[in-house]
C-alpha cells in the first residue's frame, strides 16, 4: 500500500510514499498494515494500526498506534506496508495485482516476445521489466504500450514504439528511445499499486 520515508514533527507522524489510488479506502482508521522490514528491526513480524491520515503540502502523513514520537517513528522509516488481499473484494475494472501479471507471456504482433518479471511502482507510473532472449526490458505501464492484459490466459499483450524489444546497434538513431518517451508523454499514468486509471496493478 505504500513507503513510510520520513519522520514528521515530534508527536510519531510519518510521510507516506502512497503506491495505492485509493488512500481515501485504504488508509482509514482502524487499517492494519503488514510490515516488511529487515530482520534485525524491532518492528520485524509486527504490524501497524492508523490511526489517522492526514494531508501537509499534498504530502500524506500517517500515524500510527504505538507511535508516539518522533523516535519511534524514525524506526519505521523505508518500512513497506502491506495489506492481505481480501479474495470477497469486488474486481475493478483494469486492476490487478502484482503477483497476478509477474510470469505473464508478453505477447507483441503474435508472438511471444517475453515475460513479464518485475513490476515496479514509481511516482510517475507503473514499470514492467521483461525477461527476454536478449536481455531485461523496461516497458512503462501505459495504455498506449500495454495493449492488453489477460490474467485466465496468462497473456500481456503489447504494441510498442519501435526499437523496444528490438536489439539496436551502438550507432543506431535514437529515434526509438524517442518514440518510448513520446508515448509515455502523452498518458497521465498512475503511480499507484494499487486500483488506478487503466491499465495498473496491485
Amino acid at each position: 500500500m505504500g513507503r513510510l520515508t520520513k519522520a514528521h514533527g515530534l508527536k510519531g507522524a510519518v510521510k507516506v510514499e502512497m503506491y495505492t489510488d485509493a488512500p481515501e479506502r485504504r488508509f482509514v482508521p482502524g487499517a492494519v498494515f503488514s510490515l516488511q522490514v529487515p530482520t534485525s528491526s524491532a518492528w520485524h513480524g509486527k504490524t501497524l494500526e492508523l490511526i489517522e491520515l492526514k494531508w501537509f503540502n499534498a504530502q500524506p502523513v500517517a500515524f500510527f498506534k504505538g507511535v508516539p514520537d518522533r523516535s519511534a517513528a524514525e524506526k519505521l522509516v523505508k518500512a513497506i506496508l502491506w495489506i492481505d488481499h481480501d479474495p470477497n473484494e469486488a474486481p475493478e475494472e483494469d486492476a490487478w495485482f502484482n503477483h497476478q501479471l509477474i510470469g505473464l507471456t508478453v505477447i507483441r504482433d503474435g508472438k511471444k516476445v517475453g515475460t513479464l518479471a518485475q513490476v515496479d511502482h514509481f511516482p510517475g507510473q507503473d514499470l514492467l521489466t521483461v525477461t527476454t532472449d536478449n536481455g531485461d526490458v523496461l516497458v512503462p505501464f501505459v495504455k498506449s504500450i500495454v495493449a492488453s492484459v489477460d490474467v485466465e490466459a496468462g497473456e500481456m499483450v503489447v504494441t510498442p514504439p519501435p526499437g523496444l524489444f528490438e536489439e539496436i546497434a551502438e550507432d543506431a538513431s535514437e529515434e526509438p528511445t524517442e518514440a518510448v518517451a513520446e508515448a509515455v508523454e502523452k498518458e497521465t499514468p498512475s503511480a499507484a499499486s494499487d486500483e488506478a486509471d487503466a491499465p495498473e496493478c496491485d
